[in-house]
């Protein structure tokens, strides 16, 4: 019986580097998207900030209430237009991130299973999707599985050029 910690598979510096790779790309992908929602969040806080200052005028000056509902209606529908631009993404990043992982996580399960054979290992217990209250170091074939993971799935050029 062996235990291993999946969630260190995503360290960009210790885990699996094929992840890094996939991550990159993935990120690469939305980077627009990301870009779009940062403008729209700054144009929002502008037009906040226009609003406030009309709203607080020196004592005397004639309020632009049409000026101040036509921003506020900008405004509103600004926001509006960034949660469905962020739950648009936000899914769209996801079904994304099923894709690209998939076959990884597949290659990482046959692994697994290949090097739990190789060293006699009954079975293994990801700790971090089940709770396990006590397992002695020399349980953990995390870092032993990673490392011979990524000697035997070395990233290259090719897993690295965008598609």
């Amino acid at each position: 019986m062996a235990v291993i910690i999946s969630d260190q598979f995503l360290d960009p510096k210790t885990g699996i580097l094929k992840f890094g790779i996939l991550i990159t790309k993935l990120n690469g992908e939305f980077q627009k998207t990301k870009d779009d929602l940062t403008q729209m969040q700054t144009r929002a806080q502008q037009l906040q900030s226009e609003i406030t200052k009309l709203q607080n005028a020196p004592i005397g000056t004639p309020i632009d209430t049409k000026s101040i509902q036509a921003k506020g209606d900008q405004l509103e529908q600004l926001k509006k237009d960034i949660q469905r631009k962020s739950e648009d993404a936000q899914a769209a990043y996801t079904k994304r991130q099923g894709e690209l992982f998939a076959p990884l996580q597949e290659d990482i399960g046959r692994a697994l299973d290949v090097f739990a054979k190789a060293h006699n290992i009954n079975l293994v217990i990801d700790a971090a999707r089940v709770p396990i209250i006590y397992a002695a170091d020399s349980m953990d074939i995390t870092q032993a599985f990673i490392n011979e993971f990524n000697s035997k799935n070395p990233v290259t050029a090719a897993t690295t050029s965008p598609q």
